[in-house]
């Protein structure tokens, strides 16, 4: 890593929720940051998540940035099909499944693997960019022009991904992007607890205090009483 990387990183259950089935990873010497978020509706999603995490968390110290890229690409398509596996065997049908938001640094540039709506988000110059493209019912609707985005959180299929790691296709689609790392960039990755409890400009004006950002965002959103469990790691660069 040539570049010089600040980071932070938070998780609550949420003001609702007992449990937390989100799950983060920070490994700044290889530039890799993750954020998993235990699917609703699917039993276990805590420890989808958690494996989600561990798969990650194995990749070489030593590799290049593109063979880490190609190795996480592989790890979790190998949990994907582990996970439809185990859901296949069960007698009632039932399975478990996570999204997952990862973001890798190397030098001067960036890349985000992504599926389902965990997010990322990248602030330059102090406009707030988001990176991702959410998997959901909703933003497939959105992007039809059949709902405005104001309707979105409201909709009965708010909360429903269309891809995540252990459900939906038997081939684990990840969407990617990849662009310019420039100094003092600021990136956030996060889980949907977040995205629903704050707006996009509350999230930025969060991002500009510096500091602790992933610690203030959570805490803004658990004032906002957040129904959903609440996860974000914000990564800086020097």
């Amino acid at each position: 890593m040539s570049v010089e990387l600040r980071h932070s990183s938070a998780s609550h259950a949420g003001a609702v929720r007992r449990e937390n089935q989100d799950a983060l990873l920070c490994r700044p010497e290889i530039g890799l940051f993750l954020v998993a978020d235990g699917a609703g509706g699917h039993r276990d999603g805590a420890i989808a998540a958690a494996r989600v995490v561990s798969s990650a968390a194995a990749l070489e110290t030593d590799a290049t940035a593109a063979a880490r890229l190609t190795a996480l690409r592989q790890r979790l398509s190998h949990l994907h099909d582990s996970l439809l596996d185990e859901m296949e065997a069960r007698e009632d049908g039932s399975g478990t499944a996570s999204t997952v938001v990862a973001l890798l640094l190397d030098r001067h540039f960036f890349a985000c693997l992504w599926a389902g709506d965990s997010r990322i988000y990248l602030l330059r110059d102090g406009a707030l960019i988001r990176l991702t493209h959410d998997h959901s019912v909703v933003q497939e609707l959105i992007d039809s022009g059949s709902l405005d985005a104001r309707e979105a959180e409201s909709h009965r299929e708010a909360h429903v991904i269309t891809r995540a790691v252990g459900a939906g296709t038997a081939q684990l689609m990840l969407d990617k992007r990849v662009g310019q790392v420039m100094p003092y960039d600021r990136f956030l990755l996060c889980s949907d607890g977040l995205t629903r409890a704050l707006d996009e400009p509350l999230i930025r004006r969060c991002l500009e205090q510096g500091g602790n950002a992933a610690g203030t965002l959570v805490d803004a959103a658990l004032r906002r009483k957040a129904r959903d469990n609440v996860t974000a790691v914000v990564v800086t660069t020097d």
